[in-house]
């Protein structure tokens, strides 16, 4: 009846999916705040340049 395979001390099956699935979310979440980070940057210094506050 059960539909995942359970944790268990010696059964492999169920350890690395969920631990594989977890580390590629915070992977996917990492680069997505770079990006996000990334791209905050790049405004603010084009707006800074646009208003004249840069060099």
């Amino acid at each position: 009846m059960e539909h995942e395979p359970r944790a268990t001390a010696d059964g492999p099956a169920a350890g690395p999916p969920r631990w594989g699935r977890r580390l590629a979310w915070l992977a996917g979440l990492w680069v997505a705040g770079v990006a996000v980070l990334g791209v905050a940057a790049w405004l603010l210094k084009g707006f800074m340049r646009w208003a004249g506050l840069a060099a």
